[in-house]
């Protein structure tokens, strides 16, 4: 005797089509993205595509922000994955109101709209602060190191560009040599197309020159920021090399130049970018997002504290950062400004570090403000909402290797992740 079961057909018609939007709970994070970007300033977008400009686009700018938003909000950052979720996942789905983009859509429009995806981040922090999310009593500066899309094969050392400059030097002097003697002879040599290993070789030689070219610019550019003089001569003082010259394990990465060679929590090196985040402390929203290509967090905190005044209009009361941050010219350069600054200066074993009042009397006064109960106990609250981002950011997130290359591109989409954060955090609270 059959079971009485439920109902199943799967080719089963429906009389009348239902709601999109109803394939989703209430309070699921994709209406909450989706109700929170019809309400931003969009125009910027819509500008690109105003008198049939010549960048037509097809799909409303709305949706397409809505998806690449929601892609980063749940750990989906390649335009590929975003493509594909859009015919599998019904969230995808529901944003994109069964419209199908490629992939190659998905990524010019990110490409396209890089300075406008940034705009968005700041405005989600001002809605934020309208929601009573943001206080702007207490933030914390943190700086995390985030991979960089560049291949570790493809980089090279100073002194290994010097060595391959001077190889591949000669060997085009070779094949012009033999294809002189060719031409000479008036015969040809079939196993070897000379022309063409002479361009091969000189577009490396090329590659390779541009590369040293560049290390030898940052080279100069530090030298001249800690007051060498280019005049000075490595005489056995403190300068062991040439000015201008680098190390020669110094390196450059070819597929992304703008990228360093930075310690990973860890050990190990990667080519990275220095991720820095402001963090307020009423909900864990972060305000300000910047990326730079330096590996020390040391000059950073003026950058990071301006960043919250331009996103909300004014300074936090006070600001937490770690021992990273120290710097004599930093607490010089940030004294009187209205913010209450606490940024530990390091210990040795269990004893604070001493400073000389004469010779750093910034940091000496930073040393004794973090001797009192008050400073103490604001420090100690750092940690617990400063670090958790950047860690949402890794490991719930899953983004921990940008997808685009460059400076530029990649200060941008760190901003589009902060954002997804944000929003993430955003719905969480309000289903709560």
């Amino acid at each position: 005797m059959a079971a009485n079961y439920l109902p199943y057909d799967p080719q089963q018609m429906l009389l009348l089509p239902e709601a999109i939007q109803d394939w989703l709970p209430e309070g699921h994070l994709a209406h909450f993205i989706s109700d929170t970007v019809d309400m931003l300033d969009l125009s910027a977008f819509h500008a690109r595509y105003d008198k049939d400009g010549p960048r037509n686009q097809p799909f409303h700018p709305a949706m397409m922000v809505k998806v690449l938003v929601y892609g980063y909000a749940t750990g989906v950052f390649s335009s590929r994955k975003i493509a594909r979720k859009l015919h599998e996942d019904v969230a995808f789905r529901v944003l994109a109101a069964s419209n199908f983009p490629a992939h190659r859509t998905i990524r010019d429009f990110r490409a396209f709209h890089l300075k406008e995806l940034s705009q968005l981040f700041v405005q989600v922090v001002r809605l934020a602060r309208e929601m009573g999310l943001v206080k702007l009593g207490t933030i914390a500066v943190d700086g995390t190191k985030v991979k960089a899309n560049a291949s570790r094969h493809k980089a090279m050392s100073y002194g290994h560009m010097l060595k391959a400059e001077a190889e591949l030097k000669a060997q085009i002097d070779v094949l012009l040599e033999r294809a002189q003697q060719a031409d000479e002879a008036e015969k040809n040599e079939p196993e070897l197309d000379i022309p063409a290993e002479i361009a091969r070789r000189e577009q490396r030689l090329a590659a390779i020159t541009e590369a040293r070219q560049r290390l030898e610019q940052r080279q100069r550019q530090a030298e001249l920021e800690r007051g060498r003089d280019p005049d000075d001569k490595p005489r056995g003082g403190r300068h062991k090399r040439e000015f201008g010259v680098p190390e020669d394990k110094a390196q450059d990465n070819f597929t992304d130049p703008d990228s360093r060679i930075m310690k990973r929590a860890g050990g190990g090196f990667d080519a990275s970018y220095n991720a820095q985040t402001a963090v307020d402390d009423a909900a864990h929203i972060i305000v300000a997002a910047e990326l730079t290509n330096c590996g020390s967090d040391a000059g950073e905190l003026p950058t990071m504290l301006q960043a919250v005044k331009d996103n909300l209009g004014a300074l936090p009361g006070q600001a937490l950062a770690d021992t990273g941050y120290k710097a004599e010219a930093v607490f010089e350069q940030l004294a009187g400004n209205g913010c209450d600054l606490v940024v530990a200066v390091g210990r040795e074993g269990k004893q604070p570090l001493r400073f000389d009042p004469e010779r750093s009397p910034y940091t000496a006064a930073m040393a004794a403000k973090l001797q009192t109960d008050e400073a103490r106990a604001a420090y100690r609250r750092r940690k617990w909402f400063a670090e958790p981002p950047n860690g949402w950011i890794k490991s719930v997130l899953g983004f921990r290797q940008f997808s685009l290359r460059g400076l530029h591109r990649v200060q941008a989409e760190f901003k589009l992740v902060c954002l997804a954060l944000n929003l993430r955090r955003m719905g969480a609270m309000q289903a709560a």
